[in-house]
């Protein structure tokens, strides 16, 4: 389960380029003109041409050093910053992304993977009704406004916490599941240490701020990935725009969702303690990004930040797909089969990302005992790929039997073993 997470811890130190580090920034930096005065109606004197040079605007390289630094990628208004892409386990920003930061309605993406989970498992149902409590009801902040003693259905709790951020919408799904919302945050607490995410504890279903209440950059991006990766029919919720309930019409508050292409998720959070802060992900002809930022000093900050730094991901870096999937990498010698040779292929393409323009060429080396005895069925894993990577990271993909392949009938098989035995030596 934490493979993804011990990748990305490998990559914090890896810095992907250093075109990387100086992007573009002028489309981020904004001037504000003052009103022009009313002028005289009498036409103005000329006045004496001047010999004092103008300052010229700053340049693109000066914004970007302006801009508080990362350890990895750009500068960034954030705090904390944490950008991967989780198809090639590649970091791409990483500012302070395991210092610990309050989770806020960032939280409420575990509510809902747990959620996810009851439902993929046929354990609840969509149509599911809970109650809702006094304690629903009476929770601040963001709310679904569910009415005391009415029962509501899984599916309107899941849009609840979604697009509404509702924190009383947190609280039913936790009672409805776990009795309490203490034992449900101890759920969220072991599904995070199941997930890797060492650095997080809850402490409440919605990230209503709670002392001992922690998360990191890392950590809800690794959240994210599974929730997209484990639950892709559900995660459809996230990008929906708005929802009403109880004649109630809100908008979804991640903004990104309008505004930048390829956005299908996922949550927006904000304490005072914490700032503002939000869960990205975006994809593009196939490649997805995962984006989060803690710290900011407002909404419109968070939306514009946010923005930008999802664009340099997909303007700045590429992936190169070495192996499509199904693709043959060796064959591997089959011992007493009705072929000499089984094709290993790979299940998922192997890809790896690279700053845009650059020419990448990755050393692959296959690992398998052989020869491998019949019968062999199609899809069972037999070995390893091993991909070697310019900056001498090593990515492992299982390698899988890419036909079946019977075994040799008793004949064949004495055959086989004879010649083998006779004649093995001269091969």
């Amino acid at each position: 389960m934490s493979c993804l997470n011990d990748l990305l811890r490998a990559l914090t130190a890896i810095v992907v380029a250093a075109s990387l580090a100086g992007a573009p920034l002028g489309a981020y930096a904004q001037q504000n003109e003052p009103p022009p005065k009313r002028q005289n109606q009498q036409k103005p004197q000329a006045k004496p041409r001047s010999t004092t040079t103008k300052p010229t605007a700053p340049s693109a390289a000066a914004k970007a050093e302006a801009l508080p630094p990362s350890q990895v990628g750009i500068g960034t208004l954030a705090k904390q910053a944490f950008m991967v892409d989780p198809q090639t386990s590649t970091v791409l920003l990483f500012k302070d992304a395991d210092k610990p930061m309050h989770p806020s309605s960032m939280a409420k993406m575990m509510t809902i993977h747990l959620a996810f989970e009851e439902i993929a498992a046929g354990r609840l149902k969509l149509d599911t009704r809970f109650r809702v409590s006094e304690r629903a009801r009476n929770m601040g902040g963001s709310r679904m406004f569910v009415e005391l003693g009415s029962e509501v259905t899984v599916e309107d709790l899941i849009r609840g916490m979604i697009v509404l951020s509702g924190n009383d919408a947190c609280v039913v799904i936790a009672e409805g599941m776990s009795g309490t919302e203490e034992s449900f945050a101890e759920r969220m607490t072991a599904k995070a240490r199941e997930l890797g995410m060492t650095g997080t504890v809850f402490k409440n279903s919605s990230g209503w701020p709670a002392d001992g209440q922690w998360t990191t950059a890392r950590d809800l991006a690794v959240l994210s990935w599974r929730t997209i990766e484990d639950f892709p029919k559900l995660y459809r919720y996230y990008a929906e725009l708005t929802w009403t309930y109880n004649n109630i019409k809100q908008d979804n508050r991640n903004r990104l969702l309008k505004t930048v292409p390829g956005t299908d998720g996922l949550k927006t959070g904000h304490t005072e303690e914490g700032g503002y802060g939000q869960a990205t992900s975006s994809i593009r002809d196939g490649r997805r990004l995962i984006l989060v930022v803690n710290g900011m000093t407002s909404m419109a900050e968070r939306a514009k930040e946010t923005a930008r730094l999802m664009e340099w991901g997909f303007r700045e870096s590429t992936n190169t797909i070495v192996f499509r999937a199904g693709d043959t990498v060796v064959e591997a010698p089959v011992w007493l089969g009705s072929l000499d040779k089984v094709p290993l292929v790979v299940p998922r393409p192997v890809q790896i990302t690279a700053p845009t323009g650059q020419t990448v060429t990755p050393r692959v080396v296959a690992r398998f005992d052989g020869p491998i005895a019949a019968p062999i069925a199609k899809g069972t894993k037999l070995g390893t790929a091993a991909v070697t990577l310019p900056d001498n990271r090593v990515v492992e993909y299982p390698l899988e039997a890419g036909a079946d392949v019977p075994r040799l009938a008793v004949f064949g098989r004495v055959t086989a073993m004879i010649q083998h035995y006779l004649f093995g030596w001269l091969s």
